[in-house]
């Protein structure tokens, strides 16, 4: 017998199977690049979802016959290397857009919330996150993690990433008090531009509870690579906003000759409650 708590926790949010759920969050960890030291094993899998053994194969079935893992007596299971720059995390057909106005939006909404900081060390960059700052793969980098909050409660849960030497003359201290773009400049650092992708992805049991929302809940997922201006990567953001607090709104204008128009953004702003 599963749990049933839990289990009508998950089935309330989404209108699928659990096991499907669960294939669903280890999936986007695995592209995120979370267990390249080694997925969990059932019994954790089991204790993180409460759910039955059954239901934890059943998800992990479904990673092996995609290729994403690979499952073998005396290793474990252990991810799939994906080959270097394949997909960068996106979906196959999944369409990019650069928004403008970016980084003064965010620098703006770092000023109006208040912030967490759950961790905040320098550890060896994993893989995916030397090739989107462009070091080599064990470099060592500044892994941040913070929560953002309203009145209301928890909005965003974030992790980014800066080469060791661009955060040197900040620590956990000066992130709760001062947006991350605001403390490179003051190190002497010129942010230039970004670029960015949104999406969605569920709730796993790290992140619900400090967003407090359950397992399987549908989040905002925001990527996003931050330069400087000498187009030299500075920062990795990996973003996750609760959507019911959290909207990007984007004004468009139509361009291009009368045969061929086209939307194009102009401003972007966020809104949050």
């Amino acid at each position: 017998m599963e749990p049933s708590h839990d289990g009508r926790q998950m089935a309330s949010v989404l209108p699928l199977p659990k096991y499907h759920q669960i294939y669903l969050v280890l999936r986007e960890q695995l592209e995120e690049g979370r267990y390249a030291a080694g997925v969990p094993g059932e019994i954790s899998l089991m204790k993180q979802f409460g759910v039955a053994r059954v239901t934890v194969r059943k998800a992990l079935e479904r990673l092996v016959a995609e290729g994403l893992i690979q499952r073998s007596p005396g290793r474990g299971t252990v991810a799939v290397q994906r080959a270097p720059g394949a997909n960068d995390g996106q979906a196959p057909g999944r369409s990019r857009a650069r928004l403008s106005g970016l980084l003064e939006n965010l620098v703006s909404m770092g000023l109006r919330t208040a912030v967490k900081v759950i961790e905040c060390e320098v550890r060896p960059a994993t893989d995916a996150v030397a090739r989107h700052l462009g070091l080599p793969a064990g470099a060592p980098v500044q892994k941040a993690v913070r929560v953002r909050s309203t009145r209301e409660g928890p909005l965003s849960h974030i992790t980014t990433h800066v080469p060791a030497g661009l955060a040197s003359g900040f620590g956990k201290r000066e992130l709760a008090r001062e947006p991350i773009l605001i403390l490179l400049e003051q190190s002497g650092l010129r942010i230039g531009r970004a670029t960015q992708t949104i999406s969605a992805r569920l709730a796993d049991a790290a992140v619900a509870p400090l967003l407090g929302v359950e397992i399987g809940s549908a989040l905002l997922a925001v990527n996003r690579l931050i330069l400087d201006d000498q187009d030299r990567p500075v920062q990795w953001l990996n973003g996750l906003y609760r959507p019911d607090r959290y909207q990007y709104e984007m004004q468009l204008s139509r361009v291009g000759s009368i045969d061929a128009k086209v939307w194009v953004s102009t401003e972007l702003s966020a809104h949050f409650h």
